[in-house]
């Protein structure tokens, strides 16, 4: 299933990583779903690219991005769901893979696979956190991903009882909703984990992820998550994950404020680093959101004479 809104850039390129291993109709269902997008002409690239193999709906208005995504849910037909984004890919042996580990794991609520961050040049930029060494269960998964959202949506499929049973993505949480979802699943179900490199998420620059980290909403959606998920997390650990997530969101908002002052985005900057410091005031958090204020001061200040000069 794969949800796309106003950008068809790297579509038919999301297509053609599906399709070079399609296992057929009878086995697998490729449907577009399109959010009323406003520009561009998604229908004609999946005509174009697709055929009549991979079917196309538009909905009759914007839903938003994570309704959407539960859009995708409902109306997918087969028994694992992955939904992938118009700007991901997944590699050869994806599906083939993760079919073969799940085969006659009925208990196995949701599996995914290590993956890659790529640019818009399809380079690597890096890749996932290695969760064990072999395809199989991952022991005490609820801590991990309790205490930071290590999974992204390309290399990730969920069984469709599992969204029935615990039902959707929570649309209030927006930018974090999969961390929640994912953090749901693995309360409730074991989840299960293929090292091989077979799935890769996109960051470029009018992606949803950069639009949210420039306003610093990613963050205070983070925040919010890491409230609710807490009432899913073991009793006696609680506390000392959720705490942990906090300085962990914390520390991802001081390097997307690192980020930004390197591209003199000085607004993103201030934002990153107060809403940062709402998650945790650890004493290396603090450090650090110190260490860059000579920094962003030094970069001020050379922007303001630039300007002046200009003038």
């Amino acid at each position: 299933m794969i949800p796309v809104y106003n950008r068809v850039t790297y579509l038919e390129r999301t297509l053609r990583s599906v399709l070079s291993q399609d296992p057929g109709a009878e086995e697998m269902q490729i449907e577009v779903v399109d959010d009323a997008s406003s520009l561009g002409d998604p229908e004609a690239l999946v005509r174009r690219v697709g055929g009549e193999r991979v079917d196309f709906v538009r909905q009759p208005r914007r839903l938003g991005g994570i309704a959407n995504w539960n859009s995708c849910i409902e109306r997918s037909l087969g028994e694992w769901v992955h939904i992938l984004h118009s700007d991901d890919v997944v590699f050869p042996g994806f599906y083939r893979c993760l079919k073969a580990g799940l085969e006659g794991r009925d208990d196995v609520g949701a599996a995914f696979c290590r993956y890659a961050h790529i640019d818009e040049n399809e380079r690597w930029r890096a890749i996932s956190e290695l969760e064990r060494p072999t395809p199989g269960v991952l022991a005490g998964f609820i801590y991990k991903i309790g205490a930071r959202c290590r999974i992204q949506c390309a290399s990730m499929v969920v069984r469709r009882s599992v969204y029935e049973k615990l039902g959707g993505f929570r649309t209030e949480l927006s930018y974090a909703a999969d961390w929640e979802m994912w953090v749901r699943i693995a309360a409730h179900y074991p989840v299960w984990y293929e090292p091989a490199t077979l799935a890769a998420f996109r960051k470029h620059s009018t992606s949803w992820t950069v639009a949210f980290v420039r306003s610093a909403e990613d963050v205070v959606n983070e925040r919010r998550c890491i409230a609710v998920i807490r009432q899913l997390l073991p009793p006696d650990q609680a506390e000392s994950v959720s705490r942990k997530a906090r300085e962990n969101v914390a520390h991802l908002a001081l390097s997307n404020a690192y980020d930004a002052l390197g591209k003199g985005e000085f607004t993103a900057v201030l934002k990153q680093v107060w809403e940062g410091l709402k998650c945790s005031a650890s004493p290396r958090v603090v450090i650090r959101a110190i260490l860059l204020l000579p920094g962003w001061i030094a970069r001020h200040v050379m922007r303001s004479a630039f300007t002046a000069g200009k003038r």
